[in-house]
């Protein structure tokens, strides 16, 4: 017996063997349908049976018929064996550069303005792809893309450490503000520099959670000339402006944040040279399929024309 991982290496014939003779319930018409031997085909199910560790079939002289236990199993390997089929093609119609799903995960506070318009342009031209959408955090979006979940995604800064391990292409700058509590000295003004914020205590996110920001930001605070001092980490945005007001402490956010309720705190623009967040589109190395070139292209001319709009 073979094991990888400890896990019993079925062989994929072996599992449509007995899938046909479940159905034929009889080991000529079976073999007949396969084109085996009759002996050749005993030989894979009793490879099977041994494998899985019980008889499957009772062999009887009017044919064959599942055990309970060889029910049970069936019924579990139509469900594998449609899964197998359905990876099969969709990897042979990506094979061929084909694709009738995109799989996009966005974070939709960042993404909004520019993802519906590209993909009503999609849609023009390529009427038979569907586009599954899905609101997920910087953190959970990587994870999905390496596991094949996803086929692309728009994330922040997080993406500027993917560059090795992803395709990757920056779509939009946006500027970036200083979160403070409404009652802090800096609260009330219009525009601040960086470096008034040294003294500060930042708050910020789990790396898990939005992986890379932290650099990021520590990077931005090194060019205005300063170390920052990281306090609490924040599990969502909606703890991190909470966290703001009750530490109290400070934060960067990009500029759509000013689209949100954040009761107790005050956005300050920051002077130049004016930090930016960057929006990245991040997909998967290989073979690009033509209606994911088509939606990369349609994203990167909404936001140009979004930049043209503001200027």
């Amino acid at each position: 017996m073979r094991f990888l991982h400890n896990q019993p290496v079925m062989k994929t014939e072996w599992l449509q063997a007995l899938d046909v003779v479940s159905e034929e319930r009889s080991l000529n018409r079976a073999a007949t349908r396969l084109r085996l031997s009759q002996p050749s085909l005993s030989r894979q199910i009793q490879a099977l049976e041994q494998e899985v560790g019980t008889e499957l079939l009772d062999r009887e002289s009017n044919g064959v018929h599942l055990t309970a236990a060889g029910v049970q199993f069936v019924r579990e390997l139509r469900e594998f064996l449609g899964r197998l089929e359905r990876a099969s093609a969709e990897a042979r119609r990506l094979g061929r550069g084909e694709q009738r799903e995109l799989r996009i995960g966005y974070l939709q506070s960042a993404a909004q303005s520019i993802v519906a318009p590209a993909l009503r342009e999609l849609r023009k031209a390529h009427r038979e792809v569907r586009v599954v959408l899905r609101d997920l955090s910087p953190g959970e979006q990587i994870e999905a893309l390496r596991r094949g979940e996803l086929d692309a995604a728009l994330v922040g800064p997080e993406g500027q450490v993917l560059a090795k391990e992803f395709y990757t292409r920056n779509l939009e700058n946006i500027p970036v503000l200083a979160a403070v509590p409404e009652d802090h000295v800096l609260g009330s003004r219009k525009e601040i520099g960086l470096e008034e914020l040294a003294d500060e205590t930042f708050v910020d996110f789990p790396e898990d959670h939005m992986p890379g920001r932290r650099r990021w930001l520590a990077g931005l605070c090194r060019k205005a000339g300063f170390k920052p001092k990281f306090g609490q980490k924040a599990e969502g945005v909606g703890h991190l402006l909470t966290l703001l007001v009750s530490e109290p402490a400070v934060t960067l956010l990009p500029a759509f944040m000013r689209e949100y309720p954040h009761p107790g705190v005050a956005l300050v623009r920051l002077r130049a040279p004016e930090p930016v967040w960057p929006l990245l589109l991040v997909w998967r190395r290989g073979r690009t399929t033509a209606e994911l070139r088509a939606l990369i292209e349609a994203l990167a001319r909404e936001s140009r024309c979004k930049d043209d709009a503001e200027t």
